[in-house]
C-alpha cells in the first residue's frame, strides 16, 4: 500500500467515492497477502484461480491491478446495520500543517472507505456527525442514492464547510441520543479524539447506554501521535491555542512534556480499560500512518459479530 501522503491527493479530483474505492481495493490486495485473507468482502473472499476451472467468477478488475487471477467466492446477503459517528469538533482540525492530513480529514477518509466496504458486503450504513450538537443523522440504508448522500455529507466535512474554531465536543450527549434513536441492533463505529474535556467514565457511561440497548460498538481514537502523545514540539517558547475554547497559553514545551505525556497516557489507559470491561472494541489510529489498521479493525469486529 502506498504511504498516506502519496495516496491522498483529494483536492486534485474532489471525488470522495473514487478515493474510498481506491483505499479499499488497495487494502484488499494487501489483505490477500496477509494472515487476514479469510475475511468476507461482498463475497466470502477472493481465492487464487486454479488452472482448468471455470473462468465465470474471475475478478478481471483485480487481475488488471495485481496481474494475478483471483476468483470470487460468494456468500449469502447479510443484514448488518452500521452507523458511522464522526466527531467534527474544532480539535479535530489539528494539526495545522501544510500538505498534511488533519484528524478530521483522516477520519472522513476512513469513514468513506468503510462506507464503500460495508456496501460491498451488502450492509446498510448510516452517518452521524456531531460537535456540541448533532449536525447530521441519517438512517442506515443500502441504496446507491443513500450512499451518494453520505459521500456528499462527508465531502462537505472534509472541506470543513460550516466547520470553524470554537466548536466544542459533547460526545456523551451524542451517544445517549443515538442509543435512544437506533431501534434496531446495529454496529456503531465512532471516530473521535475524545478531547472535549469529558472524563473517560462519563464517555463510557454513554457507551454503556448503547451496549444496554444491544448495539455493538467500535471505537477509534484518532490522534496525531507525534504531537498529541509524545508532545514532540520544538524546544523553544511557543503559544498553544485550544481550538475548542479559543484559550491560549505561552510556554516552553520541554517544561511540561513529561507531565503532559503522563496525563494523556492515564486518560486513554482508563478509557481503554473501561471499554474492555463493556466488551467495546477500542483502537488507536495515528493520522500519520496508513488506513489499513482501521479497516482491519473493522473486519475483526465484523468477524466476531457473524
Amino acid at each position: 500500500m502506498k504511504q498516506l501522503a502519496d495516496l491522498i491527493q483529494f483536492e486534485e479530483f474532489d471525488h470522495l467515492e473514487l478515493l474510498a474505492k481506491q483505499i479499499v481495493e488497495g487494502f484488499l490486495i494487501g489483505l490477500h497477502r496477509s494472515p487476514y485473507h479469510g475475511f468476507s468482502v461482498e463475497f466470502a473472499e477472493h481465492r487464487l484461480y486454479n488452472k482448468g476451472e471455470s473462468t465465470k467468477h474471475i475478478d478481471w478488475k483485480l487481475y488488471a491491478r495485481s496481474d494475478k487471477l483471483f476468483v470470487k467466492q460468494f456468500e449469502e446477503e447479510t443484514n448488518l446495520r452500521a452507523h458511522i459517528v464522526l466527531d467534527t469538533s474544532s480539535s479535530m482540525l489539528f494539526p495545522y500543517e501544510q500538505n498534511h492530513q488533519t484528524k478530521l480529514g483522516y477520519s472522513v477518509l476512513c469513514a468513506a472507505a468503510l462506507v464503500h466496504l460495508l456496501r460491498k458486503q451488502r450492509d446498510a450504513v448510516g452517518l452521524c456527525t456531531f460537535s456540541n450538537v448533532i449536525d447530521i443523522l441519517t438512517p442506515a440504508k443500502l441504496s446507491s442514492v443513500h450512499a451518494q448522500l453520505i459521500y456528499a455529507h462527508l465531502t462537505k466535512v472534509y472541506h470543513q464547510e460550516g466547520i470553524a474554531t470554537n466548536r466544542e465536543t459533547k460526545i456523551s450527549d451524542t451517544l445517549h441520543i443515538l442509543a435512544e434513536s437506533l431501534h434496531k441492533r446495529s454496529l456503531v463505529i465512532v471516530f473521535s479524539d475524545f478531547m472535549g474535556g469529558e472524563s473517560p467514565r462519563k464517555i463510557v457511561e454513554s457507551l454503556q447506554h448503547l451496549r444496554f440497548n444491544k448495539h455493538e460498538v467500535l471505537l477509534f481514537s484518532i490522534r496525531d501521535m507525534e504531537f498529541e502523545n509524545e508532545f514532540n514540539f520544538a524546544n523553544r517558547p511557543s503559544e498553544f491555542i485550544d481550538l475548542e475554547s479559543g484559550e491560549s497559553i505561552k510556554l516552553n514545551p520541554l517544561n511540561i512534556r513529561e507531565q503532559y505525556i503522563r496525563k494523556q497516557k492515564n486518560f486513554f489507559n482508563e478509557l481503554k480499560l473501561l471499554c474492555g470491561q463493556l466488551s467495546i472494541d477500542y483502537f488507536e489510529a495515528d493520522i500519520r500512518e496508513e488506513f489499513h489498521s482501521v479497516l482491519q479493525a473493522y473486519l475483526l469486529k465484523r468477524k466476531k459479530m457473524m
